[in-house]
């Protein structure tokens, strides 16, 4: 996607200057970094002569919504498989709800069936005359991790020109982390220009050992399948301090920081990943202040999920 999405002033955090890339404007299905992975996605599926989608991802997940979206657009067969919350509960999001209505298949599952659930739908495809993608390569999760950094390694150049064309430079770059898809692409494509950016990831629901792990395996596949010329790798900046309860909850001061940026700034964000990525920032620019230093912050979307949130809330104001 050749679409430059805009660097938006935000009001200073701990003496530092904020600026928030708006990559929950890209025009496809409410925007998000998704887009531009799934984009990546399709390309290789492509490539290897695939012809149905197969992704995965719980209820409130923005990259099946957007797989989803994308398949339909190009009129591919498309299959999300869904596993259970943690605690074994389903429920019913503005993104599951985008996901149907684009004509998905969604084969749900226990967290504890997940790699007997892919290797079933593997083989219904098949079974079909199918030539199935899977985004995470084999059954067990492996074998795709280049694919999605791709797509950061590209946005790392575009955020690097807009700094040149504002005449600044940011020493921090913030953002939600989940997959390590996002970061991965960041780190390495900071290092392919040579920018010294800190790229912090805000860990949404993993153990920060967790999600450097994968953010490592991410940038050595990267490496390996496309060539780059990099000598040593960066160790990943990832904290679990925010987690709270894990993947899903928020807290008041969540609620807070989401009702205040949309009311002040028309910006939607959501407690499950930018909401809470937001606030941990500005609880790290307490701990670790940069006055009259730059950060950017990376809106990685989910506007659905901020209707979520906002039906919740009304909800509750009814009970």
């Amino acid at each position: 996607m050749t679409i430059t999405t805009p660097l938006q002033r935000l009001p200073d955090l701990g003496g530092s200057h904020v600026f928030m890339k708006r990559e929950d404007l890209l025009p496809m299905s409410f925007g998000g970094n998704k887009v531009r992975i799934a984009e990546e996605y399709f390309a290789d599926m492509e490539k290897q002569g695939c012809d149905c989608m197969v992704g995965y991802g719980n209820a409130r997940s923005n990259l099946c919504r957007i797989l989803a979206a994308m398949a339909a657009e190009k009129q591919v067969p498309c299959c999300i498989i869904s596993p259970d919350d943690e605690d074994g509960s389903r429920r019913e999001t503005f993104n599951s709800r985008l996901v149907k209505l684009c004509g998905a298949e969604i084969v749900s599952c226990p967290k504890t069936k997940v790699r007997e659930t892919v290797e079933a739908v593997l083989h219904d495809c098949r079974r079909r005359g199918r030539k199935p993608y899977y985004i995470y390569g084999n059954s067990e999760g492996k074998g795709n991790e280049a694919v999605p950094a791709a797509a950061y390694v590209k946005v790392a150049a575009e955020i690097a020109a807009q700094e040149e064309a504002l005449g600044i430079s940011f020493h921090r770059i913030y953002h939600a982390s989940a997959t390590g898809m996002t970061q991965a692409g960041l780190i390495l494509g900071a290092q392919e220009l040579g920018r010294s950016w800190e790229i912090l990831g805000i860990s949404i629901a993993r153990s920060a050992a967790q999600c450097k792990e994968v953010i490592r395996q991410r940038m050595e596949a990267y490496q390996r399948e496309y060539g780059a010329q990099i000598q040593a790798l960066p160790d990943p900046l990832v904290t679990d301090a925010y987690i709270l309860q894990g993947y899903g909850t928020w807290n008041e001061v969540i609620a807070s920081t989401i009702r205040d940026m949309y009311v002040h700034h028309g910006i939607p964000l959501d407690p499950t990943y930018t909401g809470k990525a937001y606030w941990g920032m500005g609880e790290e620019l307490k701990k670790s202040p940069l006055p009259g230093g730059n950060v950017l912050f990376l809106h990685t979307g989910g506007g659905p999920l901020f209707f979520d949130f906002i039906c919740t809330e009304e909800n509750q104001r009814k009970n």
